[in-house]
């Protein structure tokens, strides 16, 4: 992940070099922003992760550790459309339904769980249909380049949720909601070119509302020191408009 946005930085600062550098400046795309609605897609990579918020039980308190869950991430992939509706020269108001896909897997070091790895390891995959909300706030338009940041609300839903299953952790079972909400900010830059608008950007995702659907027994190992537990997440997106 850290190569990737490396990546992007360099390539974001080659852009404008090459921009500034030209002797006699040409503007592509001049009416693009004249547009009151507009379309596009994006493809892009995320990293996901969990925000874990343990509560004042005594199972938690007494635990012996300060890490009761670990969490290994992996890399994703993000992909969608852009419905762009101009609201003036600076604001846009953007609807960007996709689908985004990542597997983590978790480790529950609570010495209350049987050591061996059918009990203490859960893979959880996540692939959500995202449909986000947003409002993009641009600055004036500078040759072939224009900054933005970018935020808004999502609800995602996750077709990888096993909310209705009846089986629990007591079954191997670890089940999250199938309907979520999430909040996101970003930064990026519109690089206006020849044909069309491409605008690397990265974003944080934050979810709102707790994800874990509690075991059945109330006294479980595994969901009773958990208070809340969220995704949060950085995506990385290409888009083409």
């Amino acid at each position: 992940m850290k190569r990737v946005l490396i990546s992007i930085v360099i390539l974001l600062l080659l852009g404008g070099n090459v921009v500034l550098a030209q002797k006699e400046r040409v503007e592509y795309l001049p009416n693009f922003d004249k547009k009151q609605l507009h379309f596009g897609y994006y493809l892009g990579l995320n990293n996901k992760s969990f925000k874990i918020d343990l509560n004042d039980s005594s199972l938690a308190l007494n635990s012996g550790t300060d890490n009761l869950v670990s969490i290994e991430e992996s890399l994703g992939f993000n992909v969608g459309l852009v419905v762009d509706y101009k609201l003036n020269n600076n604001i846009n108001l953007r609807f960007e339904p996709g689908l985004s896909s990542n597997t983590k897997t978790l480790t529950f070091n609570n010495p209350n769980i049987p050591d061996t790895e059918k009990d203490r390891i859960r893979e959880v995959p996540g692939t959500y249909l995202r449909m986000p909300l947003l409002l993009k706030f641009s600055t004036n338009r500078l040759d072939n380049m224009r900054a933005f940041v970018i935020g808004g609300v999502s609800y995602d839903f996750n077709f990888s949720s096993n909310q209705d299953n009846i089986d629990d952790n007591f079954q191997g079972q670890f089940r999250m909601k199938k309907n979520n909400f999430m909040y996101e900010v970003g930064v990026g830059v519109d690089l206006y070119l020849y044909f069309f608008k491409f605008s690397p950007s990265i974003r944080g995702i934050f979810a709102i509302n707790n994800e874990i659907v509690p075991d059945n027994n109330a006294a479980s190992p595994w969901t009773l020191p958990i208070d809340y537990f969220g995704t949060r997440g950085v995506f990385i997106n290409f888009t083409f408009e």
